[in-house]
């Protein structure tokens, strides 16, 4: 993966904070690291076309998505970009089965309870992803009867499902307990393994750098203040 980003943004009005992150990188697993409030998730939400810049350029494999002085900003669904949120955003009056199914479709009617609650007649590209994770038994719960790692498989499954070019996970493991998210670090890291799709992190935890980045940025105050390889841990 080829990622380019330098823009400016001023959030929060002319007395607000300045984001102007800057970095090219070809590697396919990077970290946003640093403190809460550096202007991480702003950083994600950028890239992938939810908050415009003031001014700046971002290219993804030479795909630019965002260049202001060409006048132009692709819009998010037109990116084909995969964004699993901090908190997996799944919808709450939905079941798993539609969660999962939630962006294959178009329009603003969602997909019906039945029979899309049963595994046989979801769409192939979310079927493997419910096998992937092992969700089938839970196809026709709601994100509230579900554990935190559950949610966090069905929130995967339904971004994955779409087929994006680039997976955003903005501190995907900040809500689970330390046993759990030292679980699902492995999963993560053998799902990065095994599907091939770049990602971008954004992390504070160094734990999380180690295990699912190759280069790391680290993220102070809206900028960039220093980046470096992510050495293999010692066997």
């Amino acid at each position: 993966m080829s990622l380019s980003v330098a823009f400016r943004c001023r959030v929060g009005g002319a007395d607000g904070f300045l984001l102007q992150p800057a970095w090219h990188t070809d590697a396919r697993r990077v970290a946003l690291f640093g403190p809460s409030g550096a202007g991480k998730s702003l950083t994600m939400q950028a890239i992938a076309g939810l908050l415009r810049p003031d001014e700046g350029r971002i290219v993804v494999d030479g795909r630019v998505l965002f260049d202001h002085a060409a006048h132009v900003n692709v819009p998010p669904p037109q990116r084909h970009l995969g964004y699993l949120f901090q908190d997996y955003a799944l919808f709450p009056h939905l079941t798993v089965c539609q969660n999962i199914a939630f962006g294959l479709r178009t329009g603003w009617r969602n997909w019906p309870a039945r029979p899309w609650g049963r595994v046989r007649v979801l769409p192939a590209q979310a079927q493997r992803w419910v096998q992937a994770f092992q969700l089938g038994h839970l196809l026709d719960r709601y994100p509230g009867q579900l554990s935190g790692g559950q949610r966090q498989r069905v929130a995967l499954a339904r971004t994955l499902a779409t087929g994006p070019s680039l997976l955003l996970l903005d501190e995907p493991l900040s809500a689970l307990d330390m046993g759990l998210r030292v679980q699902m670090r492995r999963e993560l890291a053998q799902l990065q393994r095994d599907i091939g799709i770049p990602t971008i992190l954004i992390t504070h935890d160094q734990a999380d750098v180690d295990a699912l980045a190759d280069q790391v940025f680290r993220i102070e105050h809206g900028a960039v203040v220093g980046t470096s390889p992510v050495l293999p841990a010692a066997s």
